[in-house]
């Protein structure tokens, strides 16, 4: 077997590995299957009321929602309970927050459809690939634009007043005020 090279950290929502066998994997699992239930009611909702969305999306995530919050369903979700959403953020239909390593959405932020926010993968080691869940935040903070069917990778922070173009897979911090297209994502423009 290979060296481990990791620490096994069982806090979702910020920086570790949990292995397979971890004691609080139990818990995890828990809640991911609260999240599959939460989620498949909140998509299944006939109703265009901001009100009663934001209402299943604060039971999903387990913090109120500012009323200023918009999502548009469908909405999909593996934990729930790491995102922080502020002010003024609008979630476009089909996105798909991996939230196991914690994601922030800072102030006026706007999120095109299919946008997936991966938070967490697994170890690159083939040894322990099958063992083990890696996890790393995502910070997107305030005026931010992402494109349609955009990928942000675990551990990126996408800097203030910048757009991530539709389709780009942003695998590296994006610096505040740009523009990054591309796969994978690279400045194309100053803001």
């Amino acid at each position: 077997m290979a060296a481990d090279n990791h620490k096994s950290v069982s806090q979702p929502g910020k920086v570790g590995l949990i292995r397979s066998g971890d004691p609080s994997f139990p818990d995890i699992y828990k809640q991911i299957k609260n999240a599959m239930v939460t989620t498949a009611e909140l998509n299944s909702m006939i109703t265009s009321d901001d009100d009663e969305i934001r209402a299943v999306f604060s039971k999903l995530t387990g913090k109120s929602t500012d009323k200023t919050f918009s999502l548009i369903p469908p909405f999909y979700t593996n934990y729930g309970r790491n995102m922080d959403i502020g002010k003024n953020v609008f979630i476009n239909y089909g996105c798909y927050f991996n939230d196991l390593g914690g994601i922030t959405i800072e102030d006026d932020v706007m999120i095109a459809p299919r946008v997936s926010l991966v938070t967490a993968g697994h170890p690159l080691d083939p040894a322990e690939r099958k063992h083990g869940i890696t996890y790393k935040p995502i910070k997107i903070e305030k005026n931010v634009w992402i494109g349609t069917a955009a990928i942000i990778l675990a551990g990126v922070t996408v800097g203030e007043n910048s757009i991530v173009a539709a389709g780009a897979v942003v695998t590296k911090d994006v610096k505040p005020n740009c523009m990054v297209a591309g796969v994978p994502a690279k400045v194309i423009k100053e803001l």
